[in-house]
């Protein structure tokens, strides 16, 4: 029998090379080799699954062909099926037949044959397909649900606290906790709202920044037992349900090291939870990979380049402000640098880089921990959010004393964080002696390679959008969001930047130092050349990598002064468009 490696390079999927790699990685993780391949990403899961139906001569079955419904079996236990990633999908009067991640266990035949006594059949299935299948099975057990909701009656609080203590450790609370969170990886979402009124429970799931209901949410009298198992789960107090808490969980799911900020608040139907994911597998810290346009990009990373001075980028929260920042330290050369950060939470561990965790209920705050930094003999400095006068302060006097510092602020413009370092308590003649530039930033949602559709939009549009700065002819195709099963219907798969680099120079100093607003600068900012947000999500969607509508979605603040000759304030009609 041909090893699953040999298979694979005389199929053309890997090389020689990829089957060392994935046979040294194989020896540190300890699982099979072809899930080994597929964590790697060098090779696609149905590829590995195909090669091993060879191998082992044992038929695939994929996900068009499982039933519809989930198949009920008394004699084997769920957590059996869990563990061992098998899922029943036809049942005749002679025998059983099942799909597995790993049908060739002698151990799960034998095991499944003895608890329904009759024979049964295993073939080979997708790991993705097969998890699927387990959460609708486990779905269907309604039972374990009904069971949990006679604890609450008739109970004081502190025998209610002790119930919920014991049903966060009992199966159905864990399996419906982990459904939870795995349907977020599944979905790529960032944020997991949980939230409880008076007619039930919403579950909602935040995907390339817009929130989506999931159509079959929890029981809503399961609330506060969901509520204590997540609480165990992050380490919070899981009595005190009057006030907020925020905590964390690190968990491994599905090969994928997940790392969940938590926050809890008290509603009046009980307590409202919200977990950030944080896939760290799945992040690009690449600049190159963040939607920067060629021209931002290059003028960016000169100012990286400087040796002293303060970079800031702004944008709201949920922008992907430290990730660019993130980006911008693995850019840089960290065995001549000496980079120290200061943040609160440390997001993503980078190598080479000092990361301090800020923890104020030891009074290890942002300013303390810049004095202490500073006797570090750092090069370059990352404070994770200039969040009140003194860290501000203490940053502008790093970078005059010779140090580069990055930092985040949370304005809606590039041109406003000068006004907002001066709210802060920074005089203007620090502001341009110490800042270089201000890189404001949004994400928009890319349009979906699979189902995006081609518009033609007309004259008048182009000249009322500001389009005409893109565009040479009178007409100009673009592409607009439709909706397939690749999407889940929205149109759109995964996000990218858009941005608005605002540089200090000459020029802008004198604008500064006359006492200018906000508005006054951007103006001049965009005398000197600067694209702003608008216009560069317009390049964007030339481009065809985002729509129109979702342009204006992240930008009706700026679309109305920005866009020539008439202002933008609602969405594309549809007359407008003429389908190609």
């Amino acid at each position: 029998m041909k090893k699953l490696g040999e298979l694979l390079v005389e199929q053309g999927k890997i090389s020689e090379r990829d089957v060392e790699r994935t046979l040294l990685a194989q020896a540190e993780m300890g699982e099979l080799f072809g899930q080994v391949l597929v964590k790697l990403g060098l090779v696609s899961e149905q590829d590995v699954a195909l090669a091993l139906s060879r191998q082992l001569d044992i038929p695939l079955q994929l996900a068009v062909d499982f039933p519809q419904e989930p198949i009920q079996l008394d004699g084997v236990a769920q957590d059996f099926l869990v563990n061992n990633s098998v899922v029943p999908v036809a049942v005749t009067e002679t025998d059983v037949r099942f799909v597995a991640a790993v049908p060739q266990d002698p151990f799960l035949g034998k095991a499944l044959s003895m608890a329904l006594n009759k024979p049964v059949t295993i073939v080979l299935g997708l790991d993705s397909d097969i998890n699927k299948a387990i959460q609708r099975y486990l779905q269907g057990d309604e039972d374990d649900e009904e069971s949990l909701n006679d604890h609450f009656s008739g109970q004081s609080d502190d025998e209610f606290i002790e119930h919920l203590k014991d049903l966060a450790s009992e199966a159905p609370v864990i399996r419906l906790v982990n459904q939870i969170i795995h349907r977020a990886l599944d979905m790529g979402a960032s944020d997991i709202h949980i939230e409880p009124f008076e007619d039930g429970l919403q579950l909602r799931y935040r995907v390339d920044g817009v929130l989506q209901d999931y159509p079959d949410p929890p029981a809503g009298n399961l609330a506060a037992a969901i509520a204590s198992r997540i609480k165990l789960l992050s380490q919070m107090n899981i009595a005190e349900r009057r006030l907020p808490q925020d905590g964390r969980i690190m968990t491994r799911v599905k090969g994928h090291e997940l790392d969940l900020r938590v926050s809890t608040i008290p509603t009046v139907h009980g307590e409202s939870i919200v977990m950030r994911v944080l896939d760290r597998e799945s992040i690009q810290l690449s600049l190159s990979v963040m939607g920067f346009s060629d021209d931002t990009l290059t003028r960016y990373q000169e100012l990286l380049a400087r040796p002293h001075g303060v970079l800031l980028v702004t944008g709201p929260t949920g922008s992907g402000k430290t990730t660019t920042l993130y980006a911008s330290l693995v850019s840089l050369d960290c065995e001549a640098l000496k980079i120290i950060t200061v943040e609160d939470p440390v997001e993503y561990q980078l190598q080479g880089i000092n990361q301090i965790q800020v923890q104020p209920q030891i009074d290890l705050d942002f300013a303390r921990s810049l004095r202490a930094i500073l006797r570090q003999d750092p090069d370059i400095i990352m404070i994770g959010e200039m969040r009140d006068t003194e860290t501000a302060q203490i940053g502008v006097q790093s970078a005059l004393t010779g140090h580069l510092v990055l930092s985040t602020l949370h304005t809606n413009t590039a041109a406003s964080a000068i006004t907002r370092l001066e709210d802060m308590g920074v005089e203007r003649y620090l502001i341009t002696s110490s800042v270089n530039g201000v890189l404001a930033q949004r994400l928009v949602r890319s349009l979906c390679a699979s189902c995006k559709e081609p518009v033609e939009l007309d004259k008048a549009y182009i000249n009322q959008t500001g389009l005409r700065s893109y565009v040479e002819t009178d007409t100009c195709v673009v592409y607009q969001a439709t909706g397939c099963e690749a999407c889940m219907q929205t149109g759109y798969a995964g996000r990218t930047g858009i941005h608005e680099l605002f540089v200090l120079d000459d020029e802008m100093h004198r604008v500064i130092m006359s006492g200018a607003d906000a508005t006054v600068l951007h103006a001049a900012a965009r005398r000197q050349g600067m694209t702003t947000l608008y216009e560069d999500g317009l390049r964007k969607v030339v481009q065809g990598v985002t729509s129109m509508e979702e342009v204006l979605r992240v930008t009706q603040d700026q679309s109305e002064e920005d866009s020539s000759p008439t202002a933008i304030h609602v969405e594309i009609p549809a007359a407008e468009f003429m389908s190609v």
